[in-house]
């Protein structure tokens, strides 16, 4: 299929994509969609999307899945919110109800995090609701019963499994996996999955895979190790890419340049006058999400907090009253900066500046998701100041420099460049898209400034 969209979106590559590479325009990009009744799925699966209230593509989704569906082998590059799982999710339950029933695994996903996998799974559900194709989510952080409840479905040939790197390990390690037969592989955030050290099981689970399979690679960045990755895996792939490294048109950033004493006073500035609105806060430590929990606790804020301290079952307890509004505020590490799928997240602030650029894309995409509107704020610290620097040239554009409250006394200077080495980051440097019930939940196998009252935040342009 040959791109109807100008080349000109492939300025920057550096020859890093190969030839067979499909330049979709950003979601920013005034473009036609397309139905998805247009794409020929089966009329099950179109119950599933409709039912989701889902009607046109995104950019991801127009391209990637009539190359899915032609069997071809594809790398797909795409930002967070672009609508990417359902690029793949689609395509691969419609081909699973062309292939003839039987009792073994058909369609392996493969993410690196808890969240993520749980995202995935909540999406195969919806959209297979009407199928009979049956899945399963193997994530770990359960008790016994769970990987009773994953053995037995994974024994018995569920149709489509999303795993967690470890999980699926410990089942392997028992002799009853198997996936000779696999028509599809999915690796998805590949980049954040070699990041995280799960190289090795990787390759250990790959080899265990029909070779003559269908293998799709999706990553929001392509260093490297993912090209190389990919290279191993892939045959004769095209590459599908949309704007990599910018967040979405619709996020209204702003920083405020601060010293470390005037971070939580701000934030809890910031969080008086968002009363009502669910508002997302990011920090890179544990230690840190803690202690802001505890602190806007203490001030009667309806918060809640995600980190890996906690055990699985509270993280999940805690996003679904998030999800549903029974609590405003989360304070989180980057645990979900990646995976959290929740619509009509108003702020995203961030408490401090992460380490990897990248990173404060993927923490600001969970605003503003499928050409919704949304702001993000970066509350950034003496040692800070170098890597924002780093972000803003990143995302090519200048994150505008909002005026401190007065009350909270003289606030620094943004001088990245005078700045003394603190240290850096690594390597320095669908739009609105369902029936059989599951036996379970996730995890379960299915069948088929001053005084004055003030607005912060950036002004729109």
């Amino acid at each position: 299929m040959c791109s109807k969209f100008s080349p000109a979106f492939a300025a920057d590559t550096h020859n890093r994509f190969p030839e067979k590479t499909i330049w979709a325009p950003p979601l920013t990009i005034n473009f036609t969609p397309l139905d998805f009744t247009e794409f020929g799925f089966h009329p099950d699966l179109l119950d599933g999307i409709d039912s989701m209230n889902f009607k046109t593509a995104t950019p991801i989704q127009e391209q990637a899945i009539p190359q899915i569906l032609d069997g071809k082998d594809l790398i797909g590059i795409a930002q967070t919110g672009t609508g990417k799982t359902a690029a793949f999710i689609l395509p691969i339950l419609d081909k699973i109800m062309d292939t003839p029933e039987g009792e073994y695994t058909k369609a392996l996903v493969v993410v690196p995090t808890r969240e993520l996998a749980m995202q995935i799974d909540q999406a195969v559900e919806a959209y297979s609701y009407f199928t009979g194709i049956s899945s399963i989510a193997v994530y770990g952080g359960s008790g016994g019963s769970e990987f009773s409840r994953e053995r037995t479905a994974i024994s018995r040939g569920v149709d489509l499994i999303v795993a967690m790197l470890g999980r699926l390990i410990a089942h392997m390690n028992m002799n009853y996996v198997d996936f000779s037969r696999l028509h599809f592989l999915v690796l998805d955030e590949a980049d954040r999955m070699l990041d995280m050290g799960f190289q090795p099981d990787l390759m250990r689970i790959i080899g265990k895979l029909n070779p003559k399979r269908q293998s799709l690679l999706f990553s929001a960045t392509m260093p490297p190790g993912v090209m190389k990755l990919a290279r191993t895996l892939l045959h004769d792939p095209v590459t599908v890419k949309i704007s990599l490294s910018k967040p979405a048109e619709g996020v209204r950033q702003g920083a405020y340049v601060v010293h470390d004493e005037q971070k939580v006073p701000l934030l809890l500035d910031i969080l008086k006058e968002r009363t009502g609105q669910r508002v997302l806060v990011f920090s890179s430590t544990k230690q840190t999400v803690s202690k802001l929990y505890q602190k806007l606790k203490s001030k009667n804020l309806n918060v809640g907090h995600i980190s890996s301290d906690l055990e699985q079952a509270e993280r999940e307890k805690v996003m679904l009253a998030f999800r549903n509004s029974q609590v405003e505020f989360l304070v989180a590490t980057d645990v979900v900066s990646r995976g959290i799928d929740i619509d009509g997240i108003d702020l995203i602030v961030n408490y401090d500046v992460p380490q990897d650029a990248e990173d404060y894309v993927h923490r600001v995409g969970r605003t503003a998701r499928a050409a919704r509107e949304g702001t993000a704020l970066t509350l950034i610290g003496p040692s800070d100041q170098r890597r924002f620097q780093r972000i803003e040239e990143l995302i090519g554009s200048t994150v505008e420099k909002l005026p401190v409250p007065e009350a909270l006394g003289e606030a620094p200077a943004y001088a990245p460049g005078k700045q003394r080495s603190f240290g850096g980051g690594r390597g320095g440097g669908g739009r609105s898209s369902g029936g059989r019930k599951s036996s379970g939940g996730g995890g379960g196998h299915r069948r088929k400034q001053g005084g004055q009252k003030r607005s912060h935040g950036p002004s729109k342009s």
